[in-house]
């Protein structure tokens, strides 16, 4: 387990992280989510133990991190600007991360690297941004750590890539112990692929909150109602969140359990009803709202 506890960092006046605590499970995929300059990066340095924070402390299984080889082994960071030596190929990383990795699997590296269609020969100065994205991930989960720390993984990587990425790491998941956790600025690129999703807002934590269980609670309908004295019955037996027409369609975005808003709707015995996925840009809306912020001013 990742533990943060009230960490704090500053670079002059700048509170780049600002008292921020947080729990990564083990064997789940973690999202960090913030707009630029949310303090990310920086708040993934600490937990990679780069530096160290002005206040608070992290922990990595038990240990604190800065400074702690040990520590330090149990993860690899990806940061969003890595540095590749100008004349290395796939090879050279591969043996050069072998001396710090004892774990690391040098076959699978070089089957990945197949699969990925890189070639292990060819210098990484004439790689593609997208194609320095996929081998740091390939470095990383060829490491063999329990951690893996990316920051802005997935900018870059067309969709095919991306969802082979995810598909990788599902199967780490399922194989090991294996814990990813993600930096993002774009809510869609991680909510086909998260477990707990981590709201980070001006340097400080605005959620943290498990997906699946956002998505229980929190669910969008699509109904016609026969006449709208239904409509007004239902706002107020059920705690709706937005609720909007089009056409003579009513979409309607409840908190609650499935069966509970279901089972009031269909008393109104509606034309139509049914239930709709709900995005993860959809769910941030309603949980931001609550405690008072508007999401496009987050993030837009």
């Amino acid at each position: 387990m990742i533990e943060i506890k009230d960490c704090s960092k500053a670079f002059g006046a700048v509170k780049a992280v600002n008292k921020v605590s947080l729990e990564v499970g083990e064997r789940e995929v973690f999202g960090l989510v913030g707009s630029n300059g949310a303090g990310k990066s920086t708040l993934l340095r600490m937990i990679a133990g780069v530096m160290k924070p002005d206040e608070g402390e992290i922990r990595i299984d038990g240990i604190s991190v800065y400074d702690d080889e040990k520590a330090k082994s149990f993860l690899f960071y990806i940061s969003d600007d890595s540095y590749f030596p100008s004349d290395y190929t796939p090879g050279d990383m591969a043996n050069f991360y072998r001396y710090y990795y004892p774990r690391f699997d040098i076959q699978r590296f070089y089957k990945f690297l197949h699969q990925f269609g890189l070639d292990e020969k060819k210098r990484i100065s004439s790689f593609s941004k997208g194609m320095r994205k996929q081998l740091n991930v390939l470095l990383g989960v060829s490491a063999g750590t329990k951690y893996l720390l990316c920051d802005e993984t997935f900018d870059g990587l067309d969709p095919v890539m991306r969802q082979g990425v995810k598909s990788l790491f599902a199967a780490e998941i399922m194989s090991r112990e294996f814990t990813p956790v993600i930096a993002s600025h774009n809510l869609r690129e991680l909510e086909d692929i998260c477990d707990h999703v981590g709201l980070l807002y001006k340097g400080g934590i605005l959620l943290s909150r498990d997906l699946e269980d956002m998505k229980f609670h929190i669910h969008k309908i699509q109904c016609v109602l026969s006449d709208k004295s239904q409509e007004r019955q239902l706002q107020k037996e059920l705690n709706i969140l937005k609720m909007e027409h089009q056409g003579s369609l009513l979409l309607i975005t409840a908190r609650g359990t499935r069966s509970a808003i279901l089972e009031q709707i269909r008393e109104k015995n509606p034309l139509f009803c049914e239930i709709i996925p709900l995005t993860l840009e959809e769910i941030f809306i309603s949980e931001t709202e609550v405690a008072g912020y508007e999401i496009k001013n987050l993030f837009f």
